[in-house]
């Protein structure tokens, strides 16, 4: 009796784990509907070339309006990016909790980008595309900056050094040194 009753409980707490395909299958029409989104972006952003190239545009017009497009085209990368962290999320969720994904791994076209294979893994892939957005919404922020003082430009090569601070220890963590492996 012992035995049927732990079973069944060992059984049913196994299948509990088929609950995360409501994230999984969230997470996946959300990413859809970034896609959707910046993809509508980025048309309406090409019908609105025209406007640039008009010669009636002339001087600080002309300046705004190429400010504005540099800025929807951040907006565009930065909605595609969050659409493949939300990609990234959906598919390594379905391949911690619920199976591995056959096609992936037989692909001749695969990425290993997509390819989970614990939780580190999922945890290293969107900690790379978070920082991508992040340092998107950094420039998005810069180009829309003011220079009032020095002081603002020193805030700005700041942030830039930080930038770069980041993506130095985001891929030295990859690529361990040689170094560290002599006695």
């Amino acid at each position: 009796m012992k035995n049927k009753l732990e079973s069944a409980f060992e059984g049913a707490l196994w299948n509990s784990r088929l609950i995360v395909l409501a994230a999984v299958i969230t997470s996946l029409v959300a990413s859809f509907a970034m896609f959707f989104i910046a993809t509508i972006d980025a048309y309406f952003m090409v019908i609105h070339l025209g406007e640039y190239a008009s010669p009636d545009l002339v001087g600080e017009a002309r300046s705004h309006l190429r400010g504005t497009m540099i800025t929807h085209v951040v907006e565009i990368v930065d909605g595609y990016l969050l659409a493949t962290v939300l990609l990234i999320f959906a598919l390594g969720l379905y391949e911690l909790f619920i199976s591995n994904i056959d096609q992936a791994e037989s692909s001749e076209t695969r990425s290993n980008v997509l390819l989970i294979h614990s939780l580190d893994d999922l945890k290293a892939r969107l900690a790379k595309v978070i920082l991508m957005i992040l340092i998107v919404k950094y420039f998005e922020h810069a180009i829309g900056m003011k220079f009032e003082s020095p002081v603002d430009l020193l805030y700005l090569a700041g942030g830039i050094a930080l930038i770069g601070l980041a993506l130095y220890l985001s891929h030295a963590g990859e690529h361990p040194s040689p170094l560290k492996k002599l006695p």
